[in-house]
């Protein structure tokens, strides 16, 4: 009778950590920074139909990089949680935090005990509902659970590194959204090439915006920026 072949556990977690991050970095890259009226979250997707930021609830944004099928389904996970508690509660007890844990138990779950472990890194952002309170809390989620409790930015996807060697040294806080956009849209591109509006998708959580914060920026908007 054969032996099993025996793997360590330490190495079983090492080669699907492996697994995930080539997979998440072979994807482009998004960041999503505090400004002077909220998040703006500035995602490289040259796709029109298929969305990496989307709303989750009132305040409440969702971003995916990685595998799009396997971040959507949590995105779709998401929005029932969100659509049940604040139906079953009040819709101020929805929030990023509570959002953040359920789907860091998710994804901490299938990276232990499946095969493959989902190829994605996720961010769940919110705002304050007080318009003289902006409050923006961003949770950046790793393919295994771990989550990154950010302040000011996040840059999820692959170039992680490069991007934020671009990025960091010229982020301040309270920016305005067009001089925002402009520094997340450079540190996506570098110098070795422009991106233009159908390369991008942009949106903003802010507090201009009433109680529905998310909101799409695109079209002559978009351009304007850029130009």
């Amino acid at each position: 009778m054969s032996m099993p072949f025996y793997v360590s556990p330490e190495q079983m977690m090492e080669d699907r950590a492996d697994y995930a991050r080539k997979g998440i970095a072979r994807g482009r890259a998004l960041i999503a920074l505090s400004f002077k009226n909220g998040i703006l979250i500035v995602a490289e997707n040259p796709s029109n139909t298929l969305h990496k930021v989307s709303e989750i609830y009132d305040r409440v944004a969702f971003a995916g990089v990685g595998k799009y099928n396997e971040f959507d389904q949590l995105r779709i996970a998401g929005v029932r949680h969100a659509d049940l508690k604040g139906y079953s509660f009040s819709r101020e007890d929805v929030d990023a935090r509570n959002l953040a844990n359920q789907y860091a138990q998710m994804l901490g779950q299938i990276f232990t005990h499946e095969m493959k472990p989902m190829e994605v890194e996720i961010l769940v952002a919110e705002i304050s509902h007080k318009k003289d309170d902006i409050q923006p809390q961003m949770f950046h989620i790793l393919y295994d659970g771990t989550v990154k409790d950010e302040t000011e930015y996040a840059v999820l996807g692959g170039e992680t590194e490069v991007i934020l060697g671009r990025f960091s040294p010229l982020y301040k806080p309270n920016m305005t959204l067009s001089k925002a956009a402009q520094l997340a849209i450079n540190s996506l591109s570098g110098s070795e090439r422009d991106l233009v509006p159908s390369d991008l998708e942009v949106a903003e959580l802010s507090i201009a915006n009433g109680r529905r914060a998310f909101r799409r920026i695109n079209g002559d908007e978009l351009d304007g920026i850029l130009s």
